[in-house]
């Protein structure tokens, strides 16, 4: 089963030599080639900003982006690329933002993909109002893979209540990263709680930009309408600056008592 739409990935860390994901621009390559078979149109690069990788400043990573975008040209590739970043969470978010030093989602002021420690789960309410109060977006990556978050499902909820939105990633679904965080993404999903599902992808070899696989799982898991609002519909809007309701009712199959009080978030 495939979407009637083309695939957008709101994050991959597909850019040469920058971060942890393609070590060169052939593997740059052959990653797009990859995606655009399994039926991805427009990637959003996202290479990490702040944390480890301070020295990764805005304007270098839209130089680059524009570089990679006339290589694919060169080769003939359909692929769109745009430029993001996969944010650390630090002091002094918003105005790195607005100096151009930290970039948002397709760069377009509007969505920030917010990055925790992998090891621990740390309170958002003051990042996300300082992000709020600015006009900008939080979308969490991966949570379903933070450690803190798995022993404590219950931070969820209140997040996407107060605007945050959630990238699952692709593999997570298929079982890439273990039995615990396949039945995290799953409840998460079926409870309405993900908004995007993007490959997270890192390489040609190793957490390739596929999510085929994980749209055939999320159809499965509730049906193809939604599958294809987490894989096209809202990262579509999120590439063009779109808003995007955080209000997601939970799948009907899964018993969970209805939601209300919901406000639209960017």
């Amino acid at each position: 089963m495939r979407p009637c739409k083309p695939f957008v990935d709101i994050h991959c860390h597909l850019l040469a030599d920058i971060d942890d994901g393609a070590i060169d621009w052939n593997e740059s390559l052959a990653m797009a080639r990859m995606a655009v078979a399994d039926g991805i149109s427009t990637i959003i690069a996202t290479p990490h900003q702040l944390g480890a990788f301070g020295h990764n400043d805005g304007r270098a990573v839209c130089r680059e982006v524009e570089r990679f975008g006339q290589l694919l040209g060169q080769h003939g590739i359909p692929l769109r690329v745009l430029p993001g970043a996969d944010v650390r969470v630090e002091p002094g978010l918003v105005e790195k933002i607005r100096a151009g030093e930290v970039v948002t989602l397709a760069d377009r002021q509007r969505h920030v993909l917010l990055e925790l420690p992998h090891e621990l789960y740390l309170p958002l309410d003051r990042p996300l109002a300082q992000l709020g109060a600015a006009g900008l977006v939080g979308v969490l990556s991966h949570p379903e893979r933070n450690r803190g978050i798995l022993q404590r499902r219950d931070v969820v909820l209140p997040l996407v209540r107060r605007g945050c939105l959630m990238q699952v990633t692709a593999g997570s679904l298929v079982g890439a990263f273990g039995p615990e965080v396949a039945a995290m993404s799953k409840w998460l999903v079926q409870r309405g709680l993900v908004h995007f599902v993007a490959s997270d992808a890192h390489g040609a070899k190793h957490r390739r930009p596929l999510l085929c696989r994980a749209f055939q799982r999320v159809a499965q898991l509730t049906d193809s309408h939604t599958a294809q609002r987490l894989f096209c519909d809202n990262p579509a809007r999120v590439a063009a600056g779109q808003d995007v309701s955080a209000r997601t009712p939970p799948f009907r199959r899964s018993r969970v008592a209805a939601w209300f009080g919901w406000r639209k978030a960017g």
